[in-house]
């Protein structure tokens, strides 16, 4: 299952996360299954997101549309983002 990771620091969570929610990538019509959002222990500010696809060819077409975003009103909500695409070798629940 592919999943892309994105990770990056934002000014401001509450502010991060009401652009989130708002969905401008239109998350579920490219392809997001699934996705979980996580804040570094460390630093509250740094975020993580983890958005599961069925091919990695949709997780690409979401990657490029954040990059169109990353480089238009997102800048205004987060810094340095970082992606990638990877696949899940394993998951087990203890």
């Amino acid at each position: 299952m592919p999943i892309l990771r994105i990770e990056h620091e934002v000014p401001d969570f509450a502010g991060w996360k009401r652009a989130f929610d708002s969905d401008p990538a239109d998350r579920k019509g490219l392809g997001v299954r699934r996705y979980q959002v996580s804040r570094s222990v460390d630093d509250p500010n740094y975020v993580l997101i983890d958005l599961e696809f069925d091919s990695v060819e949709d997780a690409e077409g979401l990657l490029a549309k954040m990059r169109r975003v990353w480089n238009g009103e997102g800048r205004n909500v987060m810094r340095n983002p970082q992606a990638r695409i990877v696949n899940a070798v394993e998951t087990i629940e203890l």
